[in-house]
This record gives structure tokens, C-alpha cells and sequence, in this order.
């Protein structure tokens, strides 16, 4: 027992710098991460007062304005670690062009989705859910489409501020823009200082207009801050650089379809939902708001692993790569651990921020207890996806996320929804599935990968020493 003590603590000891260094870089991204998905939280607090049917508006509205958008945050994910191997090789010409390429990149992938979501509203009726909940979930989400704009935009800007390890400034935008988020909810969802009370759609302008300021207050941090401008020693907005749209798009796009296989699965599910009734639908929406809050640590926890790994990478640091993933794999485990002692034990207290009585409420709480069990393999998924990014290793990855969600996790869910009595508790088991199978795959890769290089490069190191 002795032995094992001074085993784990020896252990915790080896990997305390790299625990830090992962914990300082991306507790900003992840607050920065909270802000966007908690503007999506108090909308749905919000709008829970308004009844059952608008909250099942704003579930279904919602997962199908991220199933879309979602291949434009996966593009810009890769990003960030492009800036971080630019950078530890100081070609800031580089940082430059890819900076203004993803301002592109941003800018065309949102124009798209903003129209292929507007597309998703003229034929409402393919997800065939309730008359009730289809007249309000589309005009809500035509709001919501051209919000996608602002929003990869300013992903786009963080993605490259993030990169150049500066990532507080997104953090104090988003902060802002979550308290201007919840006034414009309480002043246009019930019609206060005299505007009308417009219900859902006010909560679709509350974010759009949230979105457009986040984005031009980080674009006002990058015009006047020194140390960013540094970084920007030949950056040229309307400068169009071919050869860095491609590689964004080359590495970006099959790390855009790894998101819409994960959310592609979720949205899925809210139309499979809707289909059992408009109670189940505003109980997944509950349940689903409260998983992606834990879900925003493990995204910066991803994103902390993709440019350390990214860095170390860039530096010849072939060591570091094992130990930068390790870390974030630490982190995600014990704050994922909390996370699922937390649903589990106070699922009812935490639906009823949202709503107090009903149908829904004793359903959402059997959701959390689910969602509690597959807390730590949605963590790791997560955190593998993004220390694999950092090793610009996507195809494979991409692979694993469609066997897991789509070839076992979505027809599972169906399966146990539609052929048992379980309804749409068989849906998040099926759900739960894929995100295990997910954790495993990429985990393994990713440990696979770092074993790899570091073999093909003892021959090397060697050498040096021998000289």
C-alpha cells in the first residue's frame, strides 16, 4: 500500500508542470467557451416560463442550427494548433496569412450554413414534429441562421488569438456578452422598457445581437492590441492566400465532419425525440443544456491539448507530445468525475432551473442520471479530438466518430426508443454508447501516434548524442 502511495504521488509530481501549463492555458478558453453556450443556457432558462411548446421550439431550433453550423467550428478548431507550430518556429509571415485565411475561411463557411440553415426553415416540415412546435421553431431559427455570421467570425478570431496562447481577451468579451445576452433576453422575450414581448423570437435577436458584439470586441482587441499586432507583421484583410485556405480546409473539413458526426448524433436524436412527443423533446433540451455545459470544459480542455501538442510538435519536443495529451487527459477525467457525481445526485434540483412542474420535469431528471454515466467518456472523446488536431491526424479520427455515433450510438438509440419500452431514456443510451466507443478509439490513437514518433525519432537522437 506504501508502495502504491508513492507510486501515485510520484506520478502526480512528474506531471505537475504539465498539469499547470494545461489548467493556465485553457481555463480562459473554457470560460471563453462558457460564455457561448451559457447565452444558449439563459435563453432556454428563460424561455422555459413561456411553456412546454416553446421549449421544444428552442430544443429543435437549436440542434438543427448546430447541426449546420457546427462543420464551421470544427473547420476553425484547426486553427488554433496551425497558429501554435507557426509560432514555435517563429514564422509570423505565417501567422499572418493563416490569420487572414481564416477570416475567410470564416466568412464563406458562414454565408453557407446561414443559407443551407434558411433552407432547413422552408422545409420545416422533413422533421415532422408537432404543428405547435414547428410555428414557433421556425421563425426563431431564421433569426438564429444569420447569427451563424458573427459567430464563426468571431471563432475564427479567437481561434487565432488562441493559438498565439492569448486567450483571456475572448474570455472578457464573451463575459460581457453574456450579461448584455440576458438583458436583451428580459427587454425582448417579455416586452420590457417598451418593446413588445415577441417570446422566442426575442431570444433569437437577444443572440444574434450578443453575437455580432463578440465579434467586433475581439476584432477591436486584435486592431489595437501590441502584442497581437506583433504577431501580424504582413496581415492584409483582403490579401487572399490559396495555399493556407487549402491547408485549413484540407486538415479543417474532416475535423468539421468529426463535430457534425458528434452533434450531427444529438440533433438526430431531438428529431427522434419529437416524434415521442412535445414533453420528451422539452425534456432532451433540459437535459442536452446541461450536458454541454460540462461539454464546454472538456472543449478547452481540447483545445489547451491541441496547441500544446501543436507546440510541441513544432519544436522537435517529441516527448512533450505524450505528456501535453496525458495532462488534459487528467483534467478532463477529474472534472468530468464531478461532473457525474453532480447529475447523478442532483438531477431533479438542476431541471428545475428550468421548469418547476409538468410531464417533462420527472423526464429530464432520468436524462441527467444518464448523462452523469457518460460524463468522462464525452471528456475524453473530447480531449483526444483535440491533442489528435495537434498532430494534424484527422482522417482517422473522423473514421471512428462516424462508426461510433452513427453506425452504433444513433441506431441503438432508435432501436431502444422505438422497439423497447425505454422511449427516449433508450435514446441516450444509445447516445451513451457512442461517446464510450468514441473515448476508446481516439484515446488509443492518439497514445498509438505519440509511441510512433517517438520511435521515429530515437534513431535520430541518438545520433546527436553519439556526435
Amino acid at each position: 500500500m506504501k508502495t502504491s502511495k508513492k507510486e501515485s504521488s510520484s506520478f502526480v509530481l512528474h506531471y505537475l508542470p504539465d498539469l499547470k501549463a494545461t489548467i493556465s492555458l485553457s481555463y480562459p478558453i473554457i470560460i471563453a467557451q462558457m460564455g457561448l453556450i451559457a447565452m444558449g443556457v439563459t435563453d432556454t432558462i428563460m424561455v422555459g416560463s413561456l411553456g412546454e411548446a416553446s421549449l421544444a421550439a428552442s430544443g429543435i431550433a437549436n440542434a438543427i442550427f448546430f447541426f449546420i453550423s457546427v462543420l464551421g467550428i470544427g473547420v476553425l478548431s484547426i486553427v488554433p494548433p496551425l497558429i501554435a507550430t507557426a509560432k514555435s518556429r517563429q514564422d509570423l509571415s505565417k501567422c499572418s496569412s493563416l490569420f487572414g485565411a481564416s477570416l475567410q475561411v470564416g466568412l464563406g463557411i458562414g454565408l453557407l450554413s446561414m443559407l443551407v440553415v434558411g433552407l432547413m426553415t422552408w422545409n420545416f416540415s422533413w422533421f415532422r414534429q408537432t404543428a405547435e412546435v414547428s410555428y414557433l421553431a421556425i421563425p426563431y431559427l431564421q433569426i438564429l441562421a444569420v447569427s451563424v455570421v458573427p459567430m464563426l467570425l468571431f471563432l475564427a478570431i479567437k481561434s487565432f488569438a488562441d493559438g498565439l496562447s492569448i486567450t483571456k481577451p475572448a474570455m472578457y468579451v464573451n463575459f460581457i456578452c453574456f450579461f448584455l445576452n440576458i438583458a436583451f433576453n428580459w427587454v425582448l422575450i417579455y416586452g420590457k422598457l417598451g418593446f413588445p414581448a415577441w417570446g422566442l423570437n426575442g431570444a433569437g435577436v437577444a443572440t444574434l445581437l450578443s453575437r455580432i458584439f463578440m465579434t467586433l470586441g475581439v476584432a477591436l482587441f486584435v486592431m489595437y492590441s501590441g502584442k497581437i499586432q506583433r504577431c501580424l507583421p504582413s496581415f492584409k484583410l483582403q490579401k487572399i492566400s490559396m495555399p493556407d485556405i487549402r491547408k485549413i480546409l484540407t486538415l479543417g473539413l474532416p475535423a468539421g465532419m468529426q463535430y457534425v458526426f458528434e452533434v450531427g448524433a444529438f440533433a438526430g436524436a431531438s428529431v427522434m425525440i419529437g416524434w415521442l412527443g412535445t414533453s420528451e423533446l422539452a425534456a432532451h433540451q433540459i437535459a442536452i443544456n446541461l450536458a454541454s455545459i460540462t461539454y464546454m470544459l472538456a472543449i478547452g480542455l481540447s483545445a489547451a491539448a491541441s496547441i500544446r501538442v501543436g507546440n510541441a510538435l513544432g519544436e522537435g519536443q517529441i516527448f512533450q507530445i505524450k505528456r501535453s495529451g496525458t495532462s488534459a487527459f487528467i483534467l478532463a477525467i477529474a472534472f468530468m468525475t464531478v461532473s457525474c457525481f453532480l447529475f447523478i445526485n442532483y438531477s431533479l434540483e438542476l431541471v428545475h432551473l428550468y421548469i418547476y412542474k409538468g410531464e417533462a420535469v420527472e423526464i429530464a431528471a432520468s436524462l441527467l442520471v444518464i448523462a452523469g454515466f457518460f460524463q468522462i467518456s464525452d471528456g475524453l472523446q473530447c480531449v483526444a479530438l483535440g491533442a489528435l488536431r495537434g498532430l494534424e491526424d484527422v482522417n482517422i479520427p473522423t473514421l471512428f466518430t462516424l462508426i461510433a455515433y452513427w453506425l452504433v450510438g444513433l441506431p441503438l438509440g432508435y432501436v431502444l426508443a422505438f422497439h423497447t419500452s425505454l422511449g427516449v431514456q433508450g435514446v441516450w443510451i444509445g447516445l451513451s454508447a457512442g461517446l464510450t466507443i468514441s473515448a476508446v478509439l481516439l484515446t488509443f490513437r492518439f497514445y498509438h501516434l505519440a509511441s510512433k514518433k517517438r520511435r521515429q525519432m530515437k534513431p535520430l537522437t541518438e545520433a546527436i548524442e553519439h556526435i
